[in-house]
């Protein structure tokens, strides 16, 4: 690698690192009620009162982080995604791995609520774990009988539509009390993370991007093809097992704590691969988590401020901001195939 790349790559990251603490200072210090970094750091070393250090510690902070960290997950995944498919706008909430999440979360969700039983973390992140698994399972049927990508997409989408027209039947006939439960987490949001279901969310997520960092070097060989992949010695069984259950896991990580989130595996990576004029999985995975994290923030601190008191969903502002990038690579794309 060259000197100039190197720098680059050092700016890069070091940009992408500024830009994320800024919108978590960012996040924590702006709502409803507005804090300054003086007042800020009062409550940090516990020169505040008591209802100051409440929404500081135990609603915005719990809140950045797990926007911070679910974004990266999001992001990550969608990466993975692109490089199994070879497909540029793959991602968990365009495949539909979302939401077949959202609809065995909703199931879980009513039964135990009609049965007493409060979902813990645990159960949240197993019952969307599941779902994810179910809709990965069915792209890739889909991908066995169909060779065009395009179509594959299509298919996604149609699988996404068939998850959430259930998920809508299931909310009907669900009771009041369930459907209002339902309802606020189904539009997607980071808020009510406590600092249980942070650590949660902290250990799946790092363990998660951690483990398809180790298959950077597989993920590298195989976007130059499947055989030669094979010839560099790697087991593909082995690694296309490893990709479809650490994506599935991060997007349902996701899906479980903090609804469906579009856009953001689709769009993310793209801006980091423009970003650092790359796409070697060794830097765009680290650079897609916290790319997606910074992302994440962002979209979150304009859902919560721009219309206050009214909140927006995450999905409402992340699809505001991701829907033209998918757009513009698939304009690229098309180009691209039209100049050949």
């Amino acid at each position: 690698m060259d000197r100039k790349r190197q720098i680059r790559i050092y700016i890069c990251f070091a940009f992408l690192g500024v830009l994320t603490l800024l919108f978590f200072v960012l996040n924590i210090l702006l709502g409803g009620t507005s804090f300054t970094p003086l007042q800020l750091f009062d409550i940090l070393t516990g020169n505040s009162s008591e209802t100051a250090y409440k929404v500081i510690m135990d609603i915005r902070l719990p809140r950045a982080a797990a926007g911070m960290l679910l974004g990266g997950a999001l992001s990550v995944s969608g990466f993975m995604l692109q490089t199994f498919f070879n497909n540029p706008i793959a991602g968990p909430f365009v495949l539909g791995i979302s939401s077949g999440a959202k609809l065995t979360v909703a199931l879980a969700m009513i039964f135990t609520l009609q049965h007493g039983i409060i979902l813990n973390s645990a159960m949240l992140v197993g019952a969307s774990f599941a779902g994810s698994l179910l809709s990965m399972g069915a792209i890739l049927l889909i991908s066995g009988k169909i060779k065009n990508m395009a179509q594959l997409i299509i298919g996604g989408i149609m699988i996404g539509y068939i998850c959430s027209a259930v998920t809508e039947l299931i909310v009907t006939f669900a009771d009041d009390s369930n459907i209002v439960n339902l309802h606020n987490w189904s539009m997607g949001s980071f808020s009510g993370t406590d600092h249980g279901d942070l650590l949660v969310i902290a250990i799946i997520t790092l363990l998660g991007c951690g483990a398809a960092f180790m298959l950077s070097k597989p993920m590298g060989a195989y976007q130059l093809g499947e055989s030669y992949a094979e010839n560099m010695g790697v087991n593909i069984r082995f690694f296309k097992a490893g990709l479809i259950l650490l994506s599935s896991l991060l997007s349902a990580c996701v899906t479980a704590f903090a609804g469906p989130v579009s856009f953001v595996g689709v769009a993310v990576p793209h801006l980091m691969k423009g970003l650092f004029a790359t796409s070697k999985p060794i830097i765009i995975i680290p650079a897609s988590f916290v790319g997606g994290g910074a992302f994440c923030l962002m979209c979150d601190l304009l859902a919560r401020t721009v219309f206050a008191p009214t909140e927006l969903s995450i999905s409402t502002v992340t699809a505001v901001f991701g829907a033209p990038v998918v757009l513009a690579v698939m304009i690229k794309g098309r180009s691209r195939k039209g100049s050949h």
